[in-house]
């Protein structure tokens, strides 16, 4: 056996061939190259099927864990006793099924104290916020992928790489990262107490959480998907659950 000594060590002549050939490569030794994914937030856990809790991780908001459950975040809010700003901490566990029935007495003990013109009133405000969403498309492109209610929840769109995203009506941005597995770089938007627009599949995010976006306003730009193809998944909720895009564009 021959030994070489490099750095203060003995090495065998086969562990320096090894060194030599990871220092080529641009590897170090022993140590594997890091995915891209650990530099980005967590992915949130994949939250469809018979899951009865979520735990938060970081980067986690009520309205991305609504949004990927499928439930919405004003449902979440309602099953775990969570109040408008609806802020959520790490490691705080999540209810995604309905809590057991409450007595009738409490539930009715709220409602006894609204008059019928409050009900009025409120049902009205919920009206007019639906009347006032006048859609624009996200991008100008064909529609390469349909809705599909039982599986693919929004429609895709060709565009190309670098093109505006526009937000398709105005809103808050309630979501902006990476952390939703399967949507890439993905924009969430606030429109109403109602709905919701997603634009997922971005090479770039050009808006941020908490900030008020305009009808037709740049938020992100066209990405590419696995393929290599340029496409926006595009989706619209309504109350949590995800609708036909082509219902509401013009």
């Amino acid at each position: 056996m021959v030994l070489t000594q490099v750095g203060g060590r003995l090495i065998t002549c086969v562990g320096l061939a090894a060194l030599c050939a990871a220092c080529a490569s641009g590897v170090p030794a022993q140590q594997s190259p890091k995915s891209p994914a650990s530099t980005s937030k967590p992915y949130a856990h994949d939250l469809s099927g018979n899951q009865r809790f979520y735990t938060v991780q970081p980067g986690d908001t009520l309205y991305a864990i609504g949004f990927r459950s499928g439930h919405g975040y004003r449902v979440l809010a309602q099953w775990n006793g969570i109040a408008p700003p609806y802020t959520i901490k790490i490691g705080q566990r999540l209810r995604l099924f309905p809590p057991p029935d409450k007595p009738k007495k409490q539930l009715k003990a709220p409602l006894a104290r609204q008059s019928s013109k409050t009900k009025k009133q409120e049902n009205s405000v919920v009206k007019d916020n639906k009347l006032k969403l006048y859609w624009k498309w996200p991008i100008q492109g064909k529609v390469v992928s349909d809705f599909v209610a039982s599986g693919r929840k929004g429609i895709d769109i060709a565009g190309r790489a670098g093109q505006a995203v526009a937000a398709a009506e105005a809103g808050k941005v309630v979501y902006a990262g990476s952390g939703l597995r399967g949507y890439g770089n993905l924009v969430i938007v606030k429109h109403n107490e109602t709905f919701l627009s997603a634009y997922a599949n971005n090479q770039a995010l050009l808006v941020q959480e908490g900030q008020r976006v305009n009808k037709g306003q740049a938020i992100a730009e066209v990405g590419k998907n696995a393929l290599g193809q340029p496409r926006l998944h595009f989706q619209i909720r309504q109350s949590g659950k995800p609708v036909n895009p082509l219902n509401f564009l013009p």
